[in-house]
């Protein structure tokens, strides 16, 4: 594979993520519906879809605030680092339709479980990017700060915990996504800035 263009930096990467997590939050507002009357009644009927939304907004807004973190860690940018942020964009892309089916369902068992299954699958993801960064630059502060990285992959085993309960529970389900989220409402502190070299492009 030839070389990267000496502008696909990790700046670039975020520049670009940033930009599909801005579309992802525009997509979902849009699905919101406008309540029919002027009444509380008609408030009512757009609560379903306004609570989806907030969670998902929260979500988006949760990993737009580490994904920055993250990539300031990085010192190399690889092929391998450039996919996995795709595959996290990709699932991250999926919670406009999973979120509006969910909120337009009412919470329907289904709809919950394939909206858990996103979040996991966007869990995984970011797992996934950080083992790869760490695995372009081995040593680096990325890999002195999360080690094991425990909380993520207490995210992971709660999502898929609770992928599972949805069938049988789905509000329970449907609070383990919202216990998710409050871990991690506080960007996470093991990334905090630091002074950083410039990341350098690899094959």
């Amino acid at each position: 594979m030839p070389p990267y263009d000496a502008r696909v930096t990790a700046t670039r990467i975020e520049a670009f993520s940033d930009g599909v997590l801005a579309i992802v939050i525009t997509i979902m507002v849009l699905e919101l519906r406008v309540p029919a009357g002027s009444s509380w009644t008609s408030l009512r009927t757009i609560l379903p879809g306004l609570l989806a939304y907030i969670l998902s907004f929260v979500n988006v807004g949760i990993y737009w605030n580490n994904h920055h973190h993250l990539l300031k860690t990085v010192e190399r940018v690889t092929g391998a680092v450039l996919w996995a942020n795709l595959v996290l964009l990709f699932f991250l892309s999926l919670l406009p339709i999973s979120t509006s089916w969910m909120a337009r369902n009412h919470f329907a068992a289904l709809p919950v479980a394939v909206y858990g299954v996103v979040l996991l699958c966007a869990g995984i993801s970011y797992y996934v990017l950080e083992r790869t960064i760490i695995a372009a630059a081995p040593g680096a502060r990325l890999e002195t700060a999360v080690g094991r990285d425990p909380k993520g992959i207490a995210s992971v085993v709660i999502y898929a915990v609770a992928v599972a309960l949805s069938v049988v529970a789905r509000w329970v389900a449907f609070g383990l996504y919202v216990v998710v989220a409050v871990m991690w409402l506080v960007p996470d502190r093991r990334l905090a800035p630091a002074p950083s070299t410039p990341p350098t492009n690899e094959e």
